[in-house]
């Protein structure tokens, strides 16, 4: 006890040369923790985005883009497949359920997902478990939407709320669905995963607000149907930026009508983005993946979301090398620094050393005084690294889940974290042995004696 506490005073009398090794310790085991949480909780967060699907379906191109783009809409698909291949694989011995994807259009920055009934009852995340709303229901009308938990937060939406869609992606877009306003019927409870940054309507919305639609442009001429017209006062809603108007939106009754009306009779899509599918039988797999590669009709492609995420983490394997690689090398620099600073303080620390020999300490004393020291400033440094990064976590977590649909646990101590830090520190320990050893070896006259 004696021994800590004249360790905690001796760095106390060097307390601007010990806070600035603090300093460079502490982010540096930050930046190391950091790294390694961040990268686990990705690949933990892409991982459970997606369960129990046996296979996805798309035209044929690259796997990882068709990954990404039906679940967790990063990019774009770069040919659409024909309606006729999804009725024709629903048909299929081994197909259990199917999950149409269509995807094109956005509202604020956030995908606009048009998909069936079949994505609430069938589709799963993390250890197989299903959609639950917070609020509302499923999509019951053609100009229905359920609207994901990030989303609704970001926007303040409610069940009742109108919104418009844009055609296209983005944040600012400027085609925009002003004629087809769509009401909130539902609010998804948060998964952790992209579903919570997205909104999803129904085949048949999304079929219906691009009749007027021709390579892009809105040509009001190409439709027959004249319904749309009554809701031109819907136009305003397009930013939705009051909610304080939300009042006016409240009342179904002038909205619900879309759902009697012919423009939600004999519409589905005419293709699909892609298709997610549940085989009976999990063997069947690879047979099924086989058929749907050698389709005669058109080019497809079926990928296992599990080897494809594997190709993924392969790909990505050189980053992850290179940024432990870097995150290593500012720790070693930290510690090299700090050895550096004990060396060039045991000159100006020889007259201290040598009064404690004088009192009776002896080499050993001295060696584990130096010991401490340095276990000292490691232990501040590790735990104030871990405090400050398991708090930025926890006050960001609500904006990381909003801006990316990640969900990073405040939690950073798990059992791969503790050996880092176990690492830091048997590092700092064997870094300080050099210094120990020098100061148990100065003599006594060496710090009594006055040198001209």
């Amino acid at each position: 006890m004696m021994r800590l506490l004249l360790a905690r005073k001796s760095l106390w009398n060097r307390r601007w040369t010990a806070l600035l090794t603090l300093l460079s310790l502490m982010v540096s085991i930050m930046l190391v923790l950091g790294i390694n949480h961040v990268r686990t909780q990705v690949k933990d967060s892409f991982n459970n985005t997606l369960s129990g699907t046996d296979l996805i379906v798309g035209a044929r191109g690259g796997s990882l883009n068709l990954l990404l783009y039906s679940v967790f809409h990063i990019g774009t698909a770069t040919h659409n497949i024909r309606w006729n291949t999804y009725e024709e694989l629903a048909k299929h011995s081994e197909v259990a359920w199917l999950i149409p994807i269509a995807l094109g259009d956005s509202h604020k920055g956030f995908r606009v997902v048009a998909t069936s009934p079949d994505f609430f009852a069938h589709y799963a995340y993390g250890q197989r478990q299903t959609l639950a709303f917070k609020e509302g229901a499923i999509f019951s009308s053609v100009f229905d939407v359920v609207v994901g938990s990030a989303v609704a937060k970001k926007l303040g939406y409610q069940p009742g709320d109108s919104l418009v869609l844009a055609h296209g992606l983005g944040e600012v877009t400027i085609a925009k669905h002003r004629d087809a306003p769509f009401v909130v019927s539902g609010i998804l409870a948060p998964t952790g995963t992209p579903v919570d940054n997205s909104l999803y309507i129904s085949l048949a919305g999304m079929q219906a607000i691009h009749r007027d639609w021709q390579s892009g442009v809105h040509i009001p001429a190409v439709s027959s149907h004249g319904h749309h017209g009554d809701h031109g006062d819907h136009g305003d809603h397009g930013d939705h930026g009051d909610h304080g108007d939300h009042g006016d939106h409240g009342d179904h009754g002038d909205h619900g009508d879309h759902g009697d009306e012919p423009v939600g009779e004999n519409l589905h899509a005419q293709s699909l983005s892609a298709i997610l599918v549940g085989l009976k039988s999990r063997s069947a797999t690879f047979t099924v993946q086989r058929q749907v590669n050698q389709y005669k009709a058109e080019p497809l492609q079926a990928i296992v979301p599990g080897l494809a995420l594997a190709e993924l983490w392969q790909l990505m394997r050189n980053v992850e090398l290179a940024l432990h690689a870097i995150a290593l090398l500012v720790v070693a620099t930290s510690l090299l620094g700090m050895m550096t600073s004990l060396l060039t303080a045991m000159n100006e620390r020889q007259r201290e050393f040598a009064i404690l020999r004088s009192l009776g300490a002896g080499p050993l004393y001295l060696f584990l005084l130096v010991v401490m020291e340095v276990m000292l400033l490691s232990l501040l440094a590790s735990g104030i690294a871990v405090a400050l990064l398991s708090g930025g976590l926890w006050v960001f977590q609500p904006w990381i889940m909003a801006e990316w649909g990640l969900h990073l646990s405040a939690n950073i101590l798990s059992g791969e974290q503790w050996r880092y830090l176990l690492s830091v520190l048997l590092a700092a320990a064997l870094l300080s042995l050099w210094p120990a050893f020098i100061a148990c070896r100065r003599a006594l006259h060496d710090g009594l004696s006055m040198r001209i």
